[in-house]
C-alpha cells in the first residue's frame, strides 16, 4: 500500500504550507510594520528592514507549524508530532537562500540579454517601418524582455517548490504517523485541536496585548502629526505687528500733510518766478 504522501506532489504540497503560512503570519508583520512606521522607523530599510525580518522569524516558525498540521491532518491523513515549524522553517529557509542566490544572478543576466535583443529587434523593425510610433515602440520592446524574465522567475519559484515539497514529504515520512480516522473526525480533532483550554484566560491575554500594542503606537506617534519632512520646509509665521495709537497716527498724518503743504508752496514759487521772467522777456 502506497504511502499517503505519496498522493500529492511536492510543488503542491509545499505551496499548499507556505500559502498559508504566510496569510497566517502576514497580520501580525503588518501590526510590526505599522508601529516601526510610528516610530518613524522604515521598515523597508536599514533598521526598521533588519527589526521586521528578525521579528518575522518566530512569527514565520509558528505560522509553517500551525499550516503545516492542518495540511498534514486534513490532506495527507498524517499526525506529525514534534517542533513542525522549527524543522520546516529552517530548511526552507536554507533552500529559499540557495535559490534566491541563483534567481538574482539569473533574473539579471535575462533582462540584461533580453535588453539587447529587444533594442537589436527595434532596430531592425525600425529599418523596415521608420515610422514606428513611440508608444508601440516602448510596449513591444517591454514585452520582449519582460516575459522572458518574468519566465525565469516562474522557473525559479518551482525549483523552490519543488525542493521544499521534497523536503516536507520526508519529514512527514520520517516523524508523521498515518491516522485511522475518517476525513469528518480529522477536520473534528483539529477544529478541538484550535479550542483553548481556557477561553478566558486567552481572551483576556489577547486584550491584554492589543491594549498594549494600542499604548506603544501612541507613544511612538510624534508629537506634530504630520511630521515636517526637511525637504519641505514650513512657511515661517508672519511678524506679530504693533497695535496702531490712533494719536500718533494722527500726528503722523499731520506732519505729513504739512510737509506736503510746504513742497507745494515751494514749487508754487518757483513757478511764479519763471511767470515773471518770461514777461520780462
Amino acid at each position: 500500500m502506497a504511502h499517503p504522501v505519496e498522493s500529492i506532489s511536492p510543488i503542491k504540497l509545499a505551496w499548499a504550507v507556505s500559502w498559508s503560512a504566510f496569510w497566517t503570519g502576514l497580520p501580525f508583520k503588518l501590526i510590526i510594520a505599522l508601529l516601526l512606521l510610528a516610530g518613524q522607523v522604515p521598515p523597508w530599510e536599514g533598521a526598521g528592514l533588519v527589526t521586521l525580518l528578525v521579528v518575522s522569524v518566530p512569527i514565520d516558525m509558528w505560522a509553517v507549524g500551525l499550516t503545516a498540521r492542518t495540511v498534514f491532518l486534513e490532506r495527507l491523513g498524517m499526525d506529525v508530532r514534534g517542533p513542525v515549524g522549527v524543522s520546516l522553517w529552517w530548511q526552507g529557509a536554507v533552500l529559499g537562500a540557495l535559490v534566491l542566490g541563483g534567481a538574482y544572478y539569473a533574473v539579471g543576466t535575462t533582462v540584461a540579454v533580453g535588453q539587447k535583443i529587444a533594442a537589436a529587434m527595434i532596430a531592425l523593425i525600425k529599418k523596415v517601418y521608420p515610422t514606428l510610433p513611440i508608444a508601440e515602440q516602448i510596449t513591444l520592446e517591454l514585452l520582449l524582455w519582460t516575459i522572458p524574465t518574468a519566465i525565469v522567475l516562474l522557473v525559479c519559484v518551482l525549483i523552490w517548490l519543488q525542493l521544499f515539497g521534497w523536503r516536507v514529504k520526508r519529514f512527514v515520512v520520517t516523524s508523521g504517523q498515518t491516522s485511522s480516522a475518517s476525513l469528518l473526525e480529522r477536520v473534528r480533532q483539529w477544529d478541538y485541536a484550535r479550542v483553548p483550554a481556557d477561553p478566558t484566560l486567552v481572551l483576556v491575554s489577547f486584550a491584554g496585548i492589543m491594549v498594549t500594542l494600542t499604548v506603544v503606537f501612541w507613544v511612538l506617534l510624534p508629537v506634530t502629526t504630520p511630521t515636517p519632512h526637511p525637504d519641505y520646509p514650513l512657511p515661517q509665521a508672519a511678524k506679530a505687528t504693533k497695535p496702531v495709537k490712533p494719536e500718533e497716527l494722527i500726528k503722523k498724518t499731520e506732519a505729513n500733510l504739512e510737509k506736503a503743504e510746504a513742497v507745494l508752496a515751494a514749487l508754487e514759487k518757483e513757478k511764479s518766478k519763471d511767470v515773471k521772467k518770461g514777461k520780462g522777456k
